[in-house]
């Protein structure tokens, strides 16, 4: 019996739907189509051949054109791989929708199994030798016909030849500068001056302008470049900083190893070794191109369902800052071009801190374009791929129009980017959104770019050339989610996000009302396409390393329902969060803030901008300034954030710490600062009398998903005090998510020399967790006093006192000693003597030391009818000192029982002597820095209500409501 046909039709019809000679129905499930690629220069590729693994295609080219010619036919999901090697690419790759799956269906750009492909815009230099007329300098022929900023060799970005100028070396003018230092004649005598370039390196802007001519010592500039330079804020000639000043792009420059410069007209390639650099063996890549791939359609037809997957980009340049637009930086890789037409013919002084002009132009700022670009395109996702080498930002998802090669930008819908890498680039890391108009309110809906998600990424030791580019940058964007990536080792700012000033809000920014932005654009009435940001998880490390104005976390705008969550930031140059002009309707909890050079949250509410509705809770911070945000005032909420040092951090912290980053296998190597076992010490009680004893429990807790074992505990106590385990240890074995503890009976010694001793407790945990060792550092500091028994003590606040010989120390927190309009207050902690001042009284000590709690932290003397009589008891007077803001001689004056009027002096720190003088009814306040020369504050007050005979005594608050503080005085006396 014949066999049955109808497994030959079943064949024939797979084999059909597998060439893609037959359309499926559309209800087919769709079919796979895989097409191989050889890197360039491949002995078996052929564009002729079939684009099997046997017979792989030569150029991505051609790839392409057959990836089109599949999805014309439906049905098919189509996956391009990569074989190993280095793919040259001599055009970019530009997809559109015609590049993109249909119905269902996916186009995948893939290595091949086992693979490393590079995408690459540069080529190989090789044939170098040795320049004759330069000793230490090679020269190799590259040819003509291009130019090229950047030049990558082994793998890194290596600087253009420059020299540094001194600020005193050159005097700018409207048209360039002149030349002082006698040193520098020689530059009128060079070729090529065109293409010198002046770098300004200010406080947020890092500028380029390319020199017009040098004759004699006068240096004429290209324009727009000089103009644009010159004009508005952070400019050349009026920097927020003091500036660093370079020429670059000369031969005549090249003396640093490391250092090149192209010779565009003869063709020639020049490069100084670094020490031990064998030029026979150098990898040198010069870069040809300014982007290698485009992604974007129109909004009617996008891009779409397109992959990229284990892919390296590599090998751009980017060449608009060397022509006569130069690099006009204002902010995050955004910068002024072209001739301003509001420019007035003055500039160079009337706009070198802003100006109406000025305003003008903000509309027409331009974005500096990507190496890879998407737009117009939805449902695009890149993973696990690497982007280094690269001439500019690396990745710009729904940038203006500007920065797309396509011409159409904005419009990006569904992109996700994930367990990727962003090194060694010239720009930032990834840019998200546009600034101009269509970007905050568009003028189709279908501009507004939404559902980003950027996670798991390594964003890390990049924006080498452009130092003002962030890390991560987002500006209007509805619905992006920048969740566990890794982003350190940066200028500026690590992660960035919204743009425009606030200016773009409902109703606008009052401060650009007076600088005239609304003469040329609306106050708008609805809000910016900015909203649902969340941040959350973020490992930022290293930044604000060479410009400032910048954080870890900076915010700029409205951006309703958005948090930052879980962020671990450690080490910046300046700030942690930065909320600058306009931030509204953030949250931020569960941060931990470690060695943040500044505050480790700031505000910019000043000067009319409507920053405000913010939400800071639960956060952690080593770093104890937070400016401009206060709670109750412009809708901020502050609550329960804790100020800690690296050894005291709360479990809670401990876990973020470990969480935050890449995650799963893009976690990468054990972090011994980040270990996968947290530890915390607490003590009950914490604050000893001499001799006694305390328990000290230590709390261990494992973070990780794996069990932790070999977990061991010693702690270790100062010389005099005492520390024994009381009970069992830790276990020696923690699974995921269990924690545990172990006690020890600490006891102090049986006395101190001074009122208040302070003993560092310290743990030591050591382990295995994550399949390496690990270290958990931990202390606690405990306190003993000696006993007060020479004066009562009163605290309308939880309060302590301790005194030694003729020092006395008081421990206490409080709002404040004050009554105004903002509220009544009576929070202290005093040692006093009943009864001590009568009608003619002298009330003098001398404030040795007080813990910065507060700039307006008080401690001094004081008189009152009843020093216990808190909120009510009249005849009230302070002579106090502060941190920050001088003496003050407080009164009350109406007898209500609050201290309600003030005089002050400003420039006066502890250790300071303070004094109360009464007579009668009244009572003045002095101070004197060295107990004998009295300097009086303020008028003589009148007491209302004022007893024969008043307690006198210390007072302090630390003006931070829950904080305690230590202040310690010496020398007190009531005569």
């Amino acid at each position: 019996m014949p066999p049955s046909p109808m497994p030959r039709v079943s064949m024939i019809v797979a084999a059909l739907l597998l060439t893609g000679a037959f359309t499926a129905p559309a209800h087919a499930a769709p079919v796979s189509q895989t097409i191989v690629v050889a890197p360039t220069g491949a002995g078996n590729a052929d564009d002729n051949g079939s684009g099997r693994r046997d017979e792989p295609l030569a150029t991505l080219a051609e790839a392409q054109r057959r990836v089109r010619a599949a999805i014309a036919k439906g049905g098919v999901n189509v996956t391009v791989e990569l074989l190993d090697g280095v793919h040259r690419l001599t055009a970019p790759l530009r997809l559109d929708a015609a590049d993109s799956g249909r119905e269902g269906t996916t186009v995948t750009w893939t290595a091949a199994r086992g693979a490393t492909p590079v995408i690459s815009g540069a080529t190989p230099v090789t044939g170098w030798e040795p320049d004759e007329s330069a000793p230490g300098v090679y020269k190799a022929a590259v040819g003509t016909g291009f130019d090229t900023r950047q030049l990558y060799v082994d793998g890194k970005l290596a600087p253009r030849a420059k020299v540094r100028l001194q600020r005193s070396d050159i005097t700018l003018n409207a048209n360039g500068f002149t030349i002082n230092n006698p040193a520098l004649a020689y530059l009128a005598g060079l070729p090529d001056q065109k293409r010198i370039e002046l770098q300004a390196m200010l406080s947020f802007t890092n500028r380029f302008a390319p020199v017009e001519s040098i004759t004699g010592n006068t240096v004429v500039m290209q324009q727009p470049a000089w103009n644009n330079n010159t004009y508005g804020y952070d400019t050349i000639q009026s920097p927020l900083r003091p500036a660093t000043f370079f020429l670059q792009n000369s031969k005549s420059f090249l003396n640093e190893a490391g250092e090149w410069y192209l010779d565009t007209t003869a063709g020639v390639l020049y490069y100084k070794p670094l020490a031990g650099q064998d030029m026979a063996q150098a990898r040198v890549e010069l870069p040809k191109l300014e982007s290698l791939l485009q992604i974007g359609g129109t909004y009617d037809a996008p891009a779409r369902n397109l992959r990229f997957e284990n892919l390296t980009f590599t090998g751009t340049s980017w060449l608009n800052p060397s022509t006569s637009d130069g690099y006009a930086n204002q902010q995050t890789g955004v910068f002024i071009s072209g001739v301003q037409e509001h420019r007035p013919a003055d500039a160079f002084d009337s706009c070198e801190f802003g100006c109406r002009g000025f305003e003008g132009s903000r509309n027409g700022w331009a974005q500096s374009p990507s190496a890879v670009q998407v737009s117009a395109a939805e449902d695009i996702s890149f993973t696990d791929s690497t982007f280094v080498n690269l001439g500019s930002i690396a990745l710009g998802i729904g940038n203006d129009a500007n920065a797309h090669a396509s011409g159409v930008g904005l419009g990006a819908h569904r992109v996700t980017v994930s367990g990727s890498t962003f090194t060694a680039n010239a720009g930032g890391g990834i840019m998200v959104g546009g600034v101009r108009p269509d970007a905050h309110h568009p003028a189709d809906p279908r501009m507004v770019n939404s559902d980003i998600v950027l996670r798991d990424n390594r964003v890390h030791a990049t924006a080498l050339e452009y130092l003002d580019n962030a890390g991560i940058f987002a500006s209007y964007i509805t619905r992006l989610t920048v969740e566990h990536n890794y982003v350190a080792d940066l200028p500026y700012t690590g992660i960035g996000l919204g743009y425009g000033w606030g200016a773009n809000d409902p109703g606008g920014n009052q401060e650009y009302v007076g600088r005239g932005l609304y003469d040329f654009q609306p106050i708008f009435t609805t809000p910016t396409t900015l909203s649902d940001v969340r941040i959350v998880g973020n490992h930022v490390r290293n930044v604000v390393q060479t410009l400032f104005d910048a954080s870890c976390i900076y915010t700029l705008s409205a951006m309703p329902r958005s948090v930052i969550d879980e962020n671990y930031c450690e080490n910046s140059g300046q700030l942690g969060l930065y909320f600058d002009e306009g931030s509204r309707y953030l949250s931020a909890s569960r941060n931990v803030l470690v060695r943040t050079a500044g505050q480790w949250a700031h505000a910019n509410n000043q000067n009319g901008n409507p920053t405000g509705n913010l939400t800071l809770i639960d956060n952690f911070a080593t770093n104890s300034g937070i400016t401009g945000i206060s709670n109750g005032s412009r809708g901020n909420v502050t609550r329960g954030n804790l100020i800690v040092t690296e050894t005291t951090l709360p479990l809670e912290a401990s876990r973020v710490v470990y969480q935050a980053g890449p995650r799963g296998d893009h976690r990468g190597a054990p972090d011994p600062g980040r270990p996968a076992v947290g530890a915390v010490l607490s003590a009950d009680p914490s604050v000893l009398q001499g001799g006694e004893s305390t328990t000290v429990t230590v709390t261990v807790k494992n973070f990780s998903e794996r069990r932790a074992s070999e977990l061991a505990v010693a702690v270790t106590v100062p010389d005099g005090w005492q520390a024994v385990r009381v009970g069992k240890p830790v276990p020696y074995g923690l699974d995921s998510g269990e924690s545990d503890s172990e006690t020890w009976k600490v006891t102090a010694p049986p006395s101190v020399s001074t009122p208040v001793s302070r003993a560092e407790i310290k743990a030591v945990l050591t382990g295995r967790a994550d399949q390496a060792d690990l270290t958990v550092n931990r202390s606690l500091t405990l306190t003993a006093l000696n006993p007060l028994t020479s004066m009562k003590s009163h605290g309308s606040v939880p309060s302590q006192f301790a005194e030694a010989g003729s020092q006395v120390v008081i421990l206490t927190s409080g709002t404040d000693i004050w009554q105004d309009a903002g509220g009544s207050f009576d929070e202290f902690g005093a040692a006093y003597r009943d009864d001590a001042a009568g009608a003619t009284s002298t009330v003098t000590a001398q404030v040795t030391r007080m813990d910065n709690t507060n700039a307006w932290a008080k401690a001094g003397v004081f008189v009152r009818n009843d020093a216990t009589g808190t909120g009510a008891s009249p005849g009230y007077a302070a002579m106090v000192a502060t941190p920050g803001n001088g003496v003050a001689f407080q009164w009350d004056a109406n007898g209500n029982g609050y201290l309600d009027s003030f005089s002050g002096a400003t420039g006066v720190t502890a250790p300071v002597w303070v004094r109360l003088v009464r007579s009668g009814n009244q009572v003045s306040g002095y101070y004197s820095k060295n107990g004998t020369t009295w300097t009086k504050v303020g008028p003589t007050a009148t007491l209302p209500g004022i007893a024969e005979r008043q307690d006198a005594g210390l007072i302090a608050t630390s003006h931070a409501a829950g904080v305690t503080g230590q202040f310690a005085f010496s020398d007190f006396t009531v005569s």
